[in-house]
């Protein structure tokens, strides 16, 4: 039985809801991990560099899309709440259009200007050209990237979480087989790792744009619009902290790849693209339900049901609590293996990582709370907060870290400033929500 947002939620209920957004970014990030895993295993440690040191970049110019789904699925579960389902519908067309706008001209810019990046990072010699091999590819998807990031969070407004699902685990598995093909069988190197990437997000934007515009029995439906920029201001404004937070982290990335090349060479950028894919599907976990759970949040906000709104609050905060000591136990029993699967074949490398997990672990004890935070603030259409818990905790603290601790602790400092920037971005967290409870009416979360 479908789960409507205007529902009362108790535990079961909000992790059934929850659970296919969490399977669906899992289900994401591992399909990466595969990515890189062909890479570095059948093509080599510098191309497997190369894809680690061209991603960051990559993910700005995709993370258009988090932006248009965040914050346009907010608005339009507000709208829905206040019972406007014609112009909620029509709110969603725009954004969709829009975004594919976007995409293609992101797209074009990202070709244009890609080896000019790449050398101004450092990257040069077989480094740089296979930076801008494996980027140019991918880049000729990022329109069908863009709606990808952007229908995964709007599944949840339409109440069709389980579609989104089978969506994603179709683009996955796309990319699995292709990647074990072009690479593994044909042997087409890093360009086959890159069209296999490519065409598996063809696949995940397409379909759930042919999905929304024939008729369908979710809440949204593509079709006619008009443009209004009153409202693209209000979802850009609102989605700025997922845009802000996947531009920090990009920006952070490069940052790290520059670090770790002056402290530990090219072995240090290969062990923190490692450390990146398993940080990828952990806080895939964290994203995916504060994805799946911002519809609802927002629909009750409308509705100006505050005691559920409280309930979702606290419920919320408990189970981002369980799911950081899971992770944080499962990253320290699995930390050998992974680095034995990625870079078993380099002795020096693989002591490298694994030393990298040491520290890296304890990260996931707390970035879940930062990562709820600016979600649940996006859901309640306050973008300005949204996006000073993500520009705090991305930007402010990830520079200011890892520019600092590597001066007292060398490589070691690079991985622990991680932490320490978590740490620091729960505290601005609780002092937000502490601060605004009045405000929005959830009491006090403690």
């Amino acid at each position: 039985m479908r789960i409507q947002l205007s529902e009362h939620f108790n535990y079961q209920k909000l992790l059934r809801f929850t659970l296919p957004f969490i399977l669906m970014l899992v289900f994401t990030s591992i399909y990466g991990v595969v990515d890189g895993f062909f890479v570095s295993n059948f093509v080599g440690k510098t191309p497997f560099t190369a894809v680690n040191f061209i991603m960051p970049f990559l993910m700005i110019l995709g993370s258009a899309g988090f932006m248009f789904g965040t914050g346009g699925g907010a608005l339009i579960a507000k709208t829905l709440g206040e019972g406007k389902k014609e112009p909620a519908n029509r709110l969603f067309s725009l954004i969709v259009y829009t975004s594919v706008v976007c995409g293609v001209v992101l797209a074009i810019l990202g070709i244009l200007f890609i080896r000019p990046l790449a050398a101004a990072l450092g990257a040069e010699g077989r480094l740089l050209e296979d930076s801008v091999i494996y980027g140019r590819i991918i880049l000729a998807a990022i329109p069908a990237c863009v709606l990808q990031y952007e229908f995964q969070c709007l599944f949840a407004v339409a109440e069709k979480p389980a579609l989104g699902l089978y969506v994603t685990i179709a683009a996955g598995l796309t990319n699995m087989i292709l990647d074990a093909f072009f690479v593994a069988v044909f042997h087409w190197g890093l360009p086959g790792a890159a069209a296999a990437t490519a065409i598996s997000q063809c696949a995940g934007g397409v379909i759930p744009f042919f999905y929304f515009s024939r008729p369908n029995n979710s809440l949204l439906r593509l079709g006619k619009t008009a443009f209004d920029p009153g409202a693209l201001r209000k979802v850009c404004t609102n989605g700025s902290s997922e845009l802000m937070s996947n531009i920090s982290m990009s920006v952070v990335s490069m940052l790290y790849n520059i670090q770790l090349l002056k402290y530990a060479g090219e072995d240090g950028i290969a062990a923190y693209g490692v450390l990146m894919y398993v940080s990828l599907v952990f806080q895939a976990i964290f994203i995916g339900y504060s994805v799946g759970c911002a519809p609802v949040v927002g629909y009750h906000y409308g509705a100006q049901n505050h005691k559920e709104l409280k309930g979702l609050l606290k419920k919320s905060l408990l189970l981002i609590g369980l799911f950081a000591a899971v992770m944080f136990t499962a990253s320290r029993g699995l930390a050998k293996p992974l680095s034995l699967m990625f870079v078993g074949y380099d002795e020096g490398l693989l002591n490298l990582t694994a030393r990298a997990f040491g520290f890296f672990s304890f990260s996931f004890l707390f970035s879940g709370y930062a990562i709820f935070g600016s979600s649940f603030f996006t859901a309640l259409n306050n973008g300005l907060i949204s996006a000073s818990i993500s520009f705090m905790r991305t930007l402010v603290f990830q520079i200011a870290a890892v520019l600092i601790f590597p001066l007292f602790w060398g490589t070691d400092g690079i991985w622990f400033s991680i932490v320490a920037a978590e740490i620091l971005a729960v505290l601005v967290t609780v002092f937000f929500l502490k601060s605004n409870s009045g405000k929005y009416q959830y009491g006090n979360p403690s």
